[in-house]
């Protein structure tokens, strides 16, 4: 290539960023996208012709998404946009895609030199008795419907886990005219109190979090922390909900649930780029290493935003624009240094911000030991919790692709996606190791579903190949 093919994955804060500041230097990057619009899951745009405003659908964070918006109307005529798009694959310095009209249209490749992964993040799913109930969701998918549907979930709603993003969906949904039942925190008042200093890092962030937990106690929604041992009850759909608080049991009847235990870093891609991967003790996942620029272990590859490491959609935006002006500087582009070192410190202090958020919600530190063995782990393949722990106490299982092998843990529809944090976390609890030491599952494509179609299409080519 005698020009640089730059692309960037993922049309959220960091990769309309990141996009911004390439366009600016001449340059016109390939920007693809799974969604319809731009703006990333926190600032989800719904289709066209929806009548809500930028106010309702994103409150306190309106003003922040209709920038995000206008900067990605204004780059569209400088950019290469793939809207409906999935990138499901990585190999030799390509990406293979999926396009719009996805069920109709053939898969086909796209070549880079430079490659920017703006992947975002996922939530952490540890289960439980009856999360497989019709009627429990994620935090994440309750929130798509919200955005992109203006939609609820149910009539009577119960959010259960930890992490900001519970306290941010409840008000949302109560904002929207939804009944929220309660707001069951896996997290301890005294841990968020010890984490304190830490967010004072970012006020007003912290203001905005204690806004919603103020706003809905005040509001008469029932907010409890401490809780332990959650339960979904109900036969082909949820009836109620049960939990543990100071060694009582609670129950309140209920016909939806959102659950999360805070995010995880989508990695696949960057996985199957080649980069290497280190494990972090902040975040409790494998993540791939890269400087603080975002340059990762491969040459021209490159990582921003919540997909190398949860930070939020502030830090991702800078990490965006950092990101971006290291791969012009490894052009050999002249870049703007001073700009270059206020990102960095800017970065540098988010970090902090993001510590004391993992002290004040943690995950459940108790769940792989207390978690039934008939609990279904993987859905996919309907792998049990009581199998796992088989396979390490008979079979003398230590690392996560052993147990993916002798299980097939983590070989269903998503990959492992949603299932691979809570199956690392049962075999490091059976094991007696720390999740570090049991390793990670190696990214296989496809890294999302797609139609079988697609793999009869493509079988021909790779036999010929």
């Amino acid at each position: 290539m005698n020009e640089p093919r730059i692309v960037i994955v993922g049309a959220g804060p960091a990769g309309v960023r990141a996009a911004e500041v390439l366009a600016a230097a001449g340059l016109r990057p390939v920007l693809v996208d799974e969604n319809q619009r731009a703006g990333g899951q926190i600032y989800r745009q719904p289709p066209a012709g929806f009548v809500r405003s930028a106010k309702q659908l994103y409150g306190f964070e309106s003003s922040k998404a209709d920038a995000l918006h206008r900067t990605f109307n204004k780059l569209r005529s400088h950019i290469d946009y793939l809207p409906e798009t999935l990138v499901w694959n990585c190999a030799g310095r390509q990406l293979d895609l999926l396009g719009h009209g996805r069920y109709q249209s053939l898969p086909y490749s796209l070549p880079y030199s430079h490659l920017i992964l703006c992947t975002g993040a996922i939530d952490r799913v540890l289960p439980f008795p009856g999360w497989l109930l019709p009627g429990v969701y994620t935090l994440g998918a309750a929130q798509v419907a919200l955005k992109a549907q203006g939609c609820v979930i149910g009539s009577r709603i119960v959010l259960v886990g930890s992490g900001p993003l519970l306290y941010l969906l409840a008000y949302q949904y109560a904002k929207a005219g939804a009944s929220i039942a309660a707001v069951l925190d896996t997290s301890s008042f005294s841990g968020k109190l010890r984490a304190t200093f830490d967010l004072l890092k970012q006020p007003l962030t912290l203001a905005k979090g204690l806004y919603f937990f103020a706003w809905l106690r005040c509001h008469g929604v029932k907010v409890v922390e401490g809780v332990e041992k959650i339960a979904v009850s109900g036969e082909q759909k949820v009836k109620a909900i049960s939990w543990h608080q100071n060694g009582r049991e609670q129950t309140l009847e209920c016909d939806a649930v959102a659950s999360g235990f805070g995010l995880r870093s989508e990695t696949q891609l960057a996985d199957l780029a080649g980069c290497a991967f280190e494990f972090s003790q902040l975040n409790q996942q494998w993540l791939p290493q890269r400087d603080l620029a975002g340059r990762s272990s491969v040459k021209g590859v490159y990582l921003a935003g919540d997909g190398g490491g949860i930070a939020g959609a502030d830090a991702a935006e800078l990490a965006g624009k950092r990101a971006a002006l290291a791969l012009l500087e490894d052009l050999g582009k002249t870049i703007d240094l001073r700009e270059g070192r206020r990102l960095d410190r800017a970065l540098q202090r988010m970090q902090g911000f993001r510590r004391g958020l993992e002290r004040a919600f943690p995950a459940p530190v108790a769940w792989a030991r207390e978690c039934a063995d008939e609990e279904i782990i993987c859905r996919c393949e309907e792998i049990s919790a009581g199998e796992l722990r088989r396979a390490v106490n008979h079979a003398g299982t230590l690392e996560m692709n052993r147990l993916k092998a002798l299980t097939r843990v983590g070989m269903g529809r998503c990959q492992g996606r949603v299932c691979s944090a809570a199956a690392a976390e049962i075999l490091a609890c059976s094991a007696g190791k720390s999740l570090a030491e049991i390793g990670r599952l190696r990214g296989q494509p496809p890294i999302k579903p797609f139609p079988v179609a697609v793999g009869v299409a493509l079988s021909p080519a790779r036999e010929t190949s």
